[in-house]
């Protein structure tokens, strides 16, 4: 019996990720992930750049993101890791027994998103859990904290992903998000993809302001208009703005310093890549860690 369609989809994407990591899969000629040149079926090492056709940053680059698809193949991925993240949430919470009328909207269990790798500042400072700078950024409060995030997210995160590229996307969030924690953990808990959103709108205001177009400097008003709102916004409801500074001020500096183009050639290429897998790597260490420490005791209670 024939696989339904949309599972054979699905099989075709893992075979291409899985198989396309380590140069196996249908025998074609190829594209060099690296730089782009056309190679042989045969060719294990681009004949232009030298790239390693089997196995590499690019290689496996190329195989994730066809995995996930579409054009913004991160921010796909980002939205995914918060959703599951929320999901886990409010499992934790239900299971605390605190899930009740409205609270889905704002009030997870503090116990369950401490666990999850929330932003405490004695769990950083003290317990040299710095896990927690990444963790926090793909947790919320309630569901209109994610909500709102997520949508800003789909708004903007593709747009920072077409013009640097998915690989130093992933860096400039990753980074961006874990700064504005740095910087809020000398004062209060904390969680959220605010800090990181607040990055990509900082990159996004540095690039505008490289260029001399009316376009250009309408968008960097309008930025800088929304910049305003959710600090103002922040202000009134008691958010994070320490964070929300932390990851504008990064995203801006790094907006100042990166070119803001995709690589233009395989040296290019590959330290992007590299940026994207450190992020990336990060990352995965840091839920490892905090899965490791989920069921450690709370502070104050041995």
């Amino acid at each position: 019996m024939a696989l339904p369609y949309q599972w054979q989809m699905r099989v075709q994407r893992w075979k291409s990720l899985f198989g396309g990591m380590f140069g196996r899969g249908e025998r074609r000629p190829q594209l060099c992930p690296a730089c782009g040149s056309l190679v042989g079926i045969n060719a294990t090492r681009c004949h232009q750049c030298g790239a390693n056709l089997r196995f590499g940053l690019a290689v496996w680059s190329k195989g994730l993101s066809e995995f996930f698809g579409g054009h913004a193949p991160v921010t796909s991925a980002l939205l995914i890791i918060n959703v599951v993240m929320f999901v886990a949430e409010v499992l934790g919470t239900m299971h605390a027994g605190r899930l009740g009328g409205l609270s889905i909207l704002w009030g997870m269990d503090p116990e369950t998103t401490y666990r999850l790798g929330a932003s405490y500042p004695y769990a950083i400072r003290v317990l040299d859990q710095w896990y927690r700078l990444v963790t926090a950024m793909f947790l919320h409060g309630g569901l209109i904290h994610i909500g709102f995030n997520m949508m800003v997210l789909l708004d903007i995160g593709p747009v920072v992903e077409e013009l640097y590229g998915s690989a130093r996307y992933l860096f400039i969030y990753i980074f961006t998000g874990a700064v504005g924690f740095a910087m809020s953990m000398f004062f209060h808990p904390a969680l959220g993809a605010s800090g990181a959103l607040m990055g990509l709108l900082g990159v996004l205001i540095a690039v505008s302001g490289k260029r001399g177009s009316m376009e250009a400097r309408a968008l960097r008003s309008r930025l800088i208009s929304w910049v305003i709102s959710v600090f103002a916004l922040g202000f009134f409801i008691g958010a994070d703005n320490v964070a929300h500074f932390g990851g504008l001020a990064s995203g801006f500096i790094l907006g100042k310093v990166m070119a803001d183009r995709l690589p233009v050639n395989s040296r290019e290429q590959n330290r992007a890549y590299l940026f994207g897998w450190l992020a990336g790597l990060v990352t995965l260490a840091s839920f490892v860690l905090m899965f490791l420490h989920y069921s450690d005791h709370l502070p104050g209670t041995r």
